[in-house]
């Protein structure tokens, strides 16, 4: 377990989140205070436990791109973009949330993965001019949410997406920068508001065999159009002659429930009730301040779209992600 403790844990009714985002707060008080908050464009949210690494170079781009599902050969200044890498069966093995400043690619992943990452990239450095570093010392990730007039600091990379922005902030500035421009949300809200958006996350949503069909990423973060990467041949296969197995779907959960199912907890078909067969599992689950109990779970490919279901006992109601 991760012994990093961010500054902001210091704020008045911060607790502590668990894995996988132990050293932040889940929350600091008012969940649905939080979510509001950021639904609106106000405050902030502290990712400072998310590894931060860069690859610096006059071949980065180019060499990335031999690497990463994504076309970023051609990555413009400050455009953001998402990209996998994976096994060489298809599978995802990394979540890249990258953006280029026109010297240097900045990532951010998952808590604990950059030491995995960055000793795959320098195994495939060979000739390339690429430097790979860990900055996460250095550097805390702390995002911002659409809509948000907060100006960042001159100097910081900053990696924009429909749903906010990303700072690549010394770590030195967060608690400046947090008593400036908060108020601070948890990564309790940060999560529901990922959750109604679809959006998969590595480690949850994923297994060992996932592959980027299976949850909507190859709308994101997959070009299937460009050259030859590690694991293409899968994603091509499965894209022109097959289906995957298994799919990404959204959970609207029955509001009675006292507690939430908890991630892995079973998936099954209303009809057969709780003793039924399993169908799949939960990956995430939230309460939202507006929709509710939701969660995101992955199914088998073949259970109806329009099947109540059942996650442990909580009856469901799907919305789809991934087509069937």
């Amino acid at each position: 377990m991760s012994s990093y403790a961010s500054p902001l844990l210091d704020l008045p009714g911060a607790v502590a989140a668990h894995e996988p985002d132990v050293g932040v707060a889940a929350h600091y008080g008012d969940l649905f205070k939080e979510q509001r908050a950021l639904a609106r464009g106000e405050g902030l949210v502290d990712l400072s436990h998310r590894d931060v690494v860069s690859v610096s170079g006059a071949d980065r781009l180019s060499w990335l791109h031999l690497l990463l599902t994504q076309h970023v050969e051609a990555l413009a200044p400050g455009q953001a973009t998402e990209a996998l890498i994976l096994s060489a069966k298809g599978h995802i093995e990394h979540v890249l949330y990258l953006v280029d400043d026109g010297e240097t690619t900045w990532v951010h992943t998952e808590p604990g993965a950059a030491g995995a990452l960055i000793a795959y990239l320098e195994s495939m450095k060979f000739f390339y001019r690429v430097e790979v570093a860990d900055r996460g010392e250095e550097f805390a990730v702390t995002h911002l949410p659409a809509g948000s007039i907060v100006e960042p600091p001159a100097g910081v990379v900053v990696r924009e997406t429909p749903h906010g922005r990303d700072l690549f902030l010394p770590r030195a500035a967060l608690p400046g920068f947090a008593a400036e421009h908060g108020p601070a949300a948890g990564v309790w809200a940060y999560e529901a508001l990922r959750v109604e958006g679809h959006r998969p996350r590595l480690g949850l949503e994923t297994d060992h065999r996932t592959i980027p069909h299976e949850l909507g990423w190859l709308e994101r973060a997959v070009h299937l159009h460009k050259g030859c990467y590690r694991g293409q041949e899968t994603v091509a296969r499965v894209e022109n002659l097959g289906k995957p197995p298994r799919r990404l779907v959204f959970l609207h959960l029955d509001g009675s429930e006292v507690t939430l199912p908890e991630p892995g907890a079973p998936v099954r078909l209303a009809s057969e009730g709780p003793e039924g067969r399993q169908l799949g599992r939960i990956t995430t689950s939230a309460r939202h301040h507006e929709l509710g109990p939701i969660a995101l779970a992955v199914i088998k490919r073949n259970v109806p779209a329009e099947a109540p279901l059942l996650a442990e006992t909580t009856p469901a109601a799907q919305e789809l992600i991934v087509e069937p």
